[in-house]
């Protein structure tokens, strides 16, 4: 092979280029693309791997089954999970538009690209919120005693009872380490709440009685969602020319924070205990419908398929660039990280149970009580505790701050690409701030004593039965309205090969009545969300 040859290939190869393909350094110069491949895996990367891999996950799989959990959720990874996402990527790299630019192949569903700029929407203002609330306790961490340690705080109650020994209470920050062996032992656990969910609840939320008593906004929290808005949209100013430089650290970085709390987790005692609560099978569990249905939408979930930002991050693709290896990449990488968030909750949350002598199921929680809660309280018993809780919640804020970048690009690019004219495109940036405030705006009472249980009840039905519906509208339209064969041609012309057979095979007829599995399971089951903020209400009121 000659050098200019040599060259060329390699040139290919490292803009994900097919070989033998021209390759250009910008192929859409109106619209623009990614400065590099790596730029689009890492992005899509933060995109999938979210706030649920480290709260949701961990929970769903000791609570149906441990090990056992992890055969059905890697089947539905296989024949729904990476299927879909190959789908969604190459329809957006094929007609390089945004969600609602991709359905000019079929203008009758275009009401699909609609709902998925809704279900982006919703997510969007209540995930920055959990950002901000993030951002709260990472400043509050900044000190040398946890504000959550003890209950000898103005708004802790008489029931109250801390993990942590009070003679701690004077102790200093060089001899933390030598006192953490002071440990209360808590007689009446029925009685207990602990210092941090007194902390949450009473301080941090000043949670109301009830869904309707909206109560005063809480300007601590609302200071922070303003930070979070500001955060998003100068990462977004340039589009993804520049947030595609950012996600080099927030897509990396909260691995090193994984792995800095995985290595300290495991020396932990009973943490292997922990761990063994995680991953401990119980194989009967497997014929219960229940289980395989939460496999399911958590890979749904955990992916973000439907939610148009796949479609949006891949239109910016060049267009003969390898999606199905990055569909592969990406699934594999975000699924894996679900699994090793695991091992790192269920180390710290092993080694609290094992100081209070109780079972592992009664400190395990999910959702705000594990990121806010369960885990803060946990990390209170280590030696230099505000150092970790400062790596934890950096971690949750570079977890979400990821998936918002592309939530916010997917609103922005939506409404761009239905415009079109050129005006509009120079000035994508004056869009992005506009989306930003309204998104600021629709936040705000998400901040109120009130708004935990909004946020709660948009987490459990914005991304949920919404996204089960609109998938299977964008897979029965695509193979057969716009057809099957139409479509395979153009992945062959874009990636110069046909898709394989078992993708076609899961596009056409297994993934279909996977989704229409999930969403029987989910027309069952659609009253467990709304019990969940009833009883959440209860509790607050019973305080």
């Amino acid at each position: 092979m000659s050098e200019s040859n040599t060259t060329a290939a390699v040139m290919a190869d490292q803009n994900g280029a097919v070989p033998g393909e021209p390759v250009k350094r910008d192929e859409n110069s109106r619209r623009g693309n990614w400065g590099n491949q790596i730029e689009f895996v890492l992005t899509s990367v933060g995109y999938a791997v979210g706030l649920g891999n480290v709260w949701r996950f961990p929970y769903l799989c000791y609570r149906n089954g441990g090990g056992a959990f992890m055969f059905p959720y890697f089947i539905m990874l296989v024949f729904c999970g990476i299927p879909l996402f190959f789908l969604e990527l190459s329809f957006g790299q094929f007609t390089s538009l945004g969600c609602l630019g991709v359905w000019k192949v079929s203008p009758m569903f275009k009401g699909v690209g609609y709902g998925m700029m809704v279900v982006s929407t919703y997510i969007g203002i209540y995930y920055n919120v959990v950002i901000c609330i993030a951002f709260y306790y990472f400043f509050m961490s900044m000190t040398n005693l946890l504000p959550w340690t003890y209950c000898n705080n103005p708004w802790n109650t008489p029931d109250c009872s801390g993990v942590v020994s009070t003679h701690r209470a004077n102790a200093t920050f060089a001899n933390m380490s030598a006192v953490v062996s002071g440990v209360t032992e808590i007689v009446n656990r029925t009685k207990r709440t602990s210092p941090s969910e007194e902390y949450w609840r009473n301080y941090v939320l000043n949670i109301s009685d009830g869904i309707g008593n909206f109560g005063e906004v809480r300007l601590p929290i609302l200071g922070c969602l303003a930070v979070s808005w500001f955060v998003v949209f100068l990462c977004l100013i340039r589009g993804v020319k520049s947030s595609g430089k950012v996600v080099y650290f927030t897509a990396t970085f909260p691995y090193v924070v994984l792995t800095i709390l995985f290595i300290r987790g495991i020396t932990l005692d009973g943490a292997i205990s922990g761990i063994k609560y995680y991953l401990t099978p119980q194989w009967q569990k497997i014929l219960d419908a229940k289980v395989w249905g939460d496999a399911a939408s958590q890979i749904f979930y955990s992916l973000g398929c439907a939610w148009g930002g796949l479609i949006t991050m891949a239109s910016y693709n060049k267009f003969h660039n390898n999606c199905f290896r990055d569909s592969i990449i990406i699934s594999v990488t975000n699924c894996g990280t679900s699994v090793y968030a695991g091992f790192v909750i269920f180390s710290i949350l092993g080694f609290m149970a094992h100081h209070l002598g109780v079972d592992v199921s009664e400190v395990a929680d999910h959702g705000p009580g594990l990121a806010f809660v369960a885990y803060p309280e946990a990390l209170t018993l280590l030696p230099i505790s505000p150092l970790w809780s400062l790596l934890f919640f950096f971690m949750l804020i570079l977890l979400g701050l990821g998936t918002q970048f592309c939530l916010l690009e997917t609103l922005v690019t939506a409404v761009v690409d239905e415009i079109g004219t050129d005006w509009i495109i120079k000035n994508k940036t004056y869009v992005t701030l506009g989306v930003a405030i309204i998104g600021f705006l629709l936040g705000v009472p998400l901040t109120t004593q009130a708004g935990i249980y909004w946020l709660l009840l948009m987490d459990n039905y914005a991304a949920s039965f919404s996204l089960v519906i609109i998938s299977c509208i964008m897979c029965i339209c695509i193979m057969y309205v716009y057809g099957h064969k139409n479509y395979f041609k153009d992945v062959e012309m874009m990636l110069g090969f046909p898709p394989p057979i078992f993708f076609r095979i899961c596009w056409r007829y297994v993934s279909p009545f996977i989704i229409t599995f999930i969403l029987i399971f989910t027309l069952i089951t659609t009253d467990n969300a709304f019990n969940r903020v009833i009883t959440f209400e209860s509790t607050a009121s019973a305080q």
